[in-house]
């Protein structure tokens, strides 16, 4: 890799760095290619990518960012998870690291928190994002629709007194 080569990569890194939230720093203990592979591709269908990445590439794209506390775990042949939902790349990254022993969980950051592994399955263990949407629309909604109901309920019920009636004269 030539020098204008290594300043690419430390642009795309640094680029990366700033726009994600959340990095899991994962160590390779000899996985093939074909797991590899896998753990790629559900990072991908998760939204989060993962890229092996030279130490010292990885540290002078930290540089600046609010990711350079993981600085220190940079050693010995990693990998960094990333994405922008603070939990789809730990969560893909534990899950696959239950299944797979050739992968370690060293740690991580999300933002300018510094996560061990056990912080890294604690943000794992949460709801992703749209899960939270999802439960805080389903919130602010409730409330809506038991107004409405109160609302309506007693136009329905004065409808069937006049239909009680109105039945009750014709008979």
């Amino acid at each position: 890799m030539d020098r204008s080569q290594k300043a690419d990569a430390v642009a795309a890194l640094n680029a990366t760095f700033n726009e994600v939230g959340v990095v899991v720093i994962t160590r390779n203990l000899g996985m093939t290619v074909a797991q590899s592979t896998a753990l790629r591709t559900k990072m991908r269908d998760a939204g989060a990518s993962f890229k092996v990445s030279k130490n010292s590439l990885a540290r002078l794209a930290i540089e600046g960012t609010s990711y350079s506390g993981i600085g220190d775990m940079l050693t010995g042949p990693v990998a960094l998870a990333t994405s922008v939902d603070p939990v789809a790349a730990a969560k893909v990254a534990i899950d696959f690291a239950k299944t797979n022993d050739k992968l370690e969980i060293v740690g991580g950051a999300m933002g300018t928190q510094v996560l061990s592994p056990d912080g890294i399955k604690a943000l794992a263990s949460l709801p992703s994002l749209d899960a939270l949407r999802s439960r805080l629309i389903g919130l602010v909604q409730a409330p809506a629709t038991k107004i409405a109901q109160v609302v309506v309920a007693p136009a329905s019920k004065l409808a069937r007194v006049f239909n009680a009636y109105a039945e009750k004269s014709a008979a």
